[in-house]
């Protein structure tokens, strides 16, 4: 699958353990975990490879806040027990989002999404 960064800093907290250290307080085995993470959904073939790892634990998100979450999803950084959460928007061979975006029927034909943020989401 094809990964795309909504910013130069989300892309760097993605790939340099460095960064990822300084985002998780030096917590290399959350820095390490982020790291697998992303090149498990740089190895997969589509998104229906990673909804179907229950170790991942794909969801998606709900409205929060007044903020607008549809057509977003996460995936634990570690597992349930950690807060912290990849927050991903599956995308269309134009790079755009899908609209509606019906997961169970579009999963085998994601193959490009975008790493919106690495957060304590549901803090």
């Amino acid at each position: 699958m094809n990964l795309e960064y909504v910013s130069d800093k989300v892309k760097s907290q993605c790939t340099s353990v460095k960064a990822a250290n300084k985002l998780f307080g030096g917590d290399t085995a959350l820095s390490k975990s982020l790291l697998a993470r992303i090149n498990a959904l740089g190895s997969a073939d589509n998104i229906k490879d990673i909804i179907v790892q229950p170790s991942f634990r794909f969801h998606a998100l709900k409205n929060k806040k007044g903020k607008n979450l549809e057509g977003y999803f996460a995936i634990d950084v570690k597992s349930i027990r950690e807060p912290w959460r990849i927050i991903l928007q599956p995308l269309n061979r134009d790079k755009q989002p899908y609209d509606p975006c019906n997961i169970d029927e579009i999963a085998e034909y994601v193959r490009i999404v975008e790493i919106t943020e690495v957060s304590r989401h549901y803090e």
